[in-house]
């Protein structure tokens, strides 16, 4: 059986930027037609952690994927990157997926320890928490991604599907 997975990104949140990277790399993905998995998306999130979280957690709730990654941009960075934890205040909640074993051999994806202070961190957060609260079986990732560019999409875009696929087969 596919095992089904939710992708989310967010919208912009700059009046001079023409898109956010983590929606043009799913509507990239969304072009390909050699992924067999149950995909899901849910493009242009707010740019509002808990209007962002709201629409999430229904999603879950209504599709009950048994991965979710969550996508949001990082402007400043060169490569994916697959976020370990999430914090609030002094808590902090670590994925439960082996991010070591996922990205064993990629080209263009990091490990981060460092979510960010803005919406993302609140979102990746409040799914975390979720999963955690309503003692799910469904597991998490945030993934930033960097600006993306004719030079670094094919090697973006096949990490990403690399990433996609040891979830699904896992």
């Amino acid at each position: 059986m596919a095992k089904r997975i939710l992708l989310t990104s967010f919208d912009i949140w700059l009046k001079d930027q023409q898109s956010n990277s983590s929606n043009d790399l799913l509507l990239e993905v969304t072009q390909l037609n050699s992924i067999p998995h149950g995909l899901t998306f849910l493009h242009q999130l707010p740019v509002d952690v808990q209007l962002a979280s709201l629409r999430v957690i229904q999603k879950i709730d209504e599709f009950q994927p048994d991965y979710i990654i969550c996508c949001g941009m990082a402007a400043s960075r060169k490569k994916l990157s697959v976020e370990v934890s999430a914090s609030c205040k002094e808590s902090i909640l670590q994925t439960t997926v082996d991010v070591e074993k996922l990205i064993w051999g990629v080209i263009a994806t990091e490990i981060s320890h460092d979510c960010g202070k803005f919406v993302c961190e609140g979102l990746y957060y409040s799914v975390l928490e979720y999963l955690q609260q309503k003692q799910l079986t469904a597991h998490c990732i945030f993934v930033h991604v960097p600006v993306l560019t004719p030079e670094n999409l094919a090697v973006i875009m096949a990490d990403f599907v690399l990433i996609i696929n040891r979830l699904a087969l896992s």
